[in-house]
């Protein structure tokens, strides 16, 4: 699919790993967030954060052009992380795929599942 016909790419991911203090670390995650986006010059115009009881967290970053979202569950190793830019003005298909790329990286995990949609 040609990436300027659709609305966007969206990548949704379910991600494993063994470095349970990321899983913990809320404020170390948002700072990491607002760093790479700097670098593909993607505007954050919101931020929500949530930490529970165990220390997980579920925060959401709004973006000019969308958002992204994630939530850990160190109890499992597990997390699960979604980012969606839209395409109106340009092609931000390789921005997605960078950015979904950074966030396994960052957590140095394996990927359970991930899901491209073309919106």
């Amino acid at each position: 699919m040609n990436p300027l016909s659709s609305k966007g790419l969206h990548i949704l991911l379910t991600l494993e790993t063994e470095s349970e203090d990321l899983l913990l670390d809320s404020k170390g995650f948002l700072t990491f967030t607002e760093e790479i986006l700097k670098t593909k010059e993607v505007e954050i115009v919101g931020v929500t954060n949530h930490i529970f009881e165990n220390d997980s967290f579920t925060s959401a970053v709004i973006l000019k052009e969308s958002h992204l979202c994630i939530h850990t569950w160190p109890e499992f190793k597990q997390l699960t992380f979604d980012v969606f830019l839209c395409n109106y003005t340009q092609d931000n298909t390789t921005k997605v795929e960078q950015i979904a790329d950074e966030v396994v990286q960052y957590f140095k995990a394996n990927t359970i599942q991930k899901h491209k949609i073309y919106r």
